[in-house]
């Protein structure tokens, strides 16, 4: 080798190993200290969403608008979809001359049977039990009475008026608006009257007498019996 040739230098497979693993634990100590590591600065943002766009929140006062308030009231005279309500005897139960209405406005059908069924398992079996003799599990457990769907009073009923009693309660009855819509309130009294009917008809049916209160049994005494007679 003379003087001034110049000397290229390599890096073996070794060295740019070593180098490359130089370069990864550089970036994995960038990336850490960057989500671990403390800053008086604000984090950056990287995709800057509704989170912090401006708006209104529920409730909110707002100096924007004359009444202070953020929240608007819907324009006079607005209906919420629903909410009209036209049908009066769909949802109060009373025609348009105020009195109750005496048949179901429902179209009854198997589909709505089977949902009253339903309904009626739910909401209405626990205190009227499943056949609507009012021994249901409020009755057994607290005593609590319960009116039978059987007895004359409810029989002679109209159907607007179970919806009005359902809806808005009777007695020891609460109100069953908000759980119940309209249309499973019309549903359960469909099944109620299928209940009342089977029940008429079986006491229709039933032989003359077998509806009366069953024998008295004959008292018992305490006189002992007479004992057998010894064989000798």
């Amino acid at each position: 080798m003379t003087a001034g040739t110049p000397v290229h230098r390599s890096f073996s497979g070794g060295g740019r190993a070593v180098l490359g693993a130089l370069v990864l634990s550089s970036v994995f100590l960038l990336a850490g200290c960057a989500r671990g590591c403390t800053s008086s600065r604000p984090p950056i943002h990287l995709n800057p969403s509704m989170d912090n766009q401006p708006k209104v929140r529920p409730q909110s006062a707002s100096t924007f608008f004359y009444d202070g308030s953020g929240m608007r009231q819907p324009v006079p005279g607005t209906v919420a979809i629903d909410g009209l309500k036209e049908d009066t005897a769909f949802f109060t139960g009373k025609g348009a001359d105020g009195q109750f209405v005496t048949t179901n406005p429902v179209t009854l059908d198997d589909t709505v049977l089977e949902r009253g069924k339903q309904r009626y398992t739910i909401y209405c079996q626990p205190c009227h039990d499943a056949r609507g003799d009012g021994k249901g599990i409020l009755f057994q457990r607290g005593n609590v009475p319960t009116a039978t769907f059987h007895q004359e009073k409810l029989l002679k009923y109209t159907d607007g008026q179970i919806f009005d009693v359902m809806t808005n309660g009777q007695g020891l009855m609460p109100a069953y608006r908000w759980p119940i819509p309209p249309a499973d309130r019309w549903a359960i009294i469909a099944y109620i009257r299928g209940l009342q009917r089977e029940r008429q008809a079986r006491i229709a049916s039933a032989p003359a007498g077998a509806q009366t209160a069953p024998a008295a049994q004959p008292a018992t005494t305490d006189k002992p019996a007479d004992k057998p007679a010894e064989k000798k």
